[in-house]
């Protein structure tokens, strides 16, 4: 059996709306193992997208522990929460995110101008990123002259250019046609099954949710037993 890789236990959230607290998560656990692809359902507002961001370490739980490859970023002030996102989480939106004056190929190439690359070594590896997209025809077009598959590849090479330890994805086929959502799922079956890459997909589409090896449903705040 695998290695857990993300370890959550006990994490609660709520927000604050017009002086009232409303809770979003409460006392979720959750285990990952190394190389899974797990698949997070449920309605909306029941909390998907928050315990998403948890993760990938771009909101902070008010309890609870998360710790992610041996690390506990729960416990990482700022600054040290920013470095490790930087260096272990790629992001794949439902909206691609891309910069529109920038080309294919230097929106993938941007989150490597803070590593202390060459700019030959960028472009080198971000060309080598579309083409495990099958985009390498299509690296000097801007985002409005591509598809909306075609902006959802480029943003999963810019999300595994820095070779991330984990991709988190919120809803990636949500905004694609049947067509194109199936080649965006394929490839990230091939990120998984190739490179290795822990994937956790937010979505409401079981049709998306198929493709990965755990499903977990997400209710009022609430996470299923395991399966």
């Amino acid at each position: 059996m695998a290695e857990p890789f993300v370890k959550i236990s006990n994490i609660s959230k709520s927000y604050w709306r017009g002086g009232r607290q409303v809770p979003v998560l409460a006392d979720i656990d959750l285990v990952v193992a190394e190389g899974e692809f797990l698949a997070l359902m449920g309605p909306s507002g029941s909390g998907k997208s928050t315990l998403l961001n948890l993760i990938a370490g771009i909101d902070s739980a008010d309890t609870g522990t998360i710790e992610i490859g041996g690390v506990e970023t729960t416990s990482l002030t700022e600054a040290e929460l920013t470095a490790w996102r930087s260096d272990n989480v790629g992001f794949i939106f439902q909206f691609y995110n891309l910069i529109p004056v920038l080309t294919a190929l230097e929106n993938v190439e941007l989150p490597l101008v803070l590593q202390g690359l060459s700019r030959k070594e960028r472009k080198e590896r971000a060309a080598f990123f579309l083409g495990l997209v099958n985009l390498s025809e299509r690296m000097e077009h801007y985002p409005s002259q591509l598809s909306g598959g075609e902006q959802q590849r480029v943003a999963i090479a810019r999300a595994m250019v820095t070779d991330p330890s984990i991709l988190v994805a919120d809803e990636p086929t949500g905004d694609l046609d049947r067509h194109s959502a199936e080649e965006v799922l394929g490839l990230m079956e091939k990120l998984n099954r190739e490179f290795s890459k822990v994937i956790i997909m937010v979505t409401h589409d079981p049709r998306a949710a198929e493709k990965a090896h755990v499903i977990r449903q997400l209710e009022k705040g609430y996470l299923n037993a395991s399966p």
